[in-house]
């Protein structure tokens, strides 16, 4: 697992629009950047409609809001087509920066997922606190919170 206190690995992937986006986009501002395992299932469900719904509250703090699974574009526009997700859902399907990242994972039904976790990365790529473990609901207060004292 990545140390807090350290820079987090610079990336550079596409959303759900095929547009890359690369940690450098976002100097000056703090990133979330939260890793689910599966798009359209019910706990990665809750979780982007609660970041879609607070999405303002974020912009307002000056903090990008970025999903990370290992799920491909087209799954990401489908997923964020499906329930009007406003946030950007980066694809990793060669599992590059998930296993950068040093987070485990889980089998279900012969399938391994990458554990739910989420990263908070200042304005100058520092890695400031991770969450692993992480219940889908209410983590996006949780976050606003923490966040706001850090600053």
């Amino acid at each position: 697992m990545l140390e807090v206190g350290t820079a987090f690995p610079q990336f550079s992937l596409p959303n759900q629009d095929g547009q890359t986006m690369s940690l450098k986009d976002f100097k000056d501002q703090w990133v979330v950047l939260y890793v689910y395992p599966k798009d359209d299932t019910p706990g990665c469900t809750i979780q982007g409609k609660s970041f879609t719904a607070t999405k303002e509250e974020f912009d307002q703090e000056n903090i990008k809001v970025l999903g990370l699974s290992a799920d491909d574009v087209a799954s990401h526009k489908d997923f964020c087509n499906k329930f009007s997700f406003n946030i950007d859902l980066l694809a990793d399907p060669e599992e590059t920066l998930l296993k950068q990242l040093g987070i485990g994972q889980k089998e279900f039904n012969g399938t391994m997922f990458w554990n739910r976790t989420s990263f908070v990365i200042d304005g100058e790529g520092i890695l400031r606190k991770v969450y692993t473990g992480v219940n889908p609901e209410g983590h996006e207060r949780t976050l606003l919170d923490d966040i706001k004292s850090m600053k």
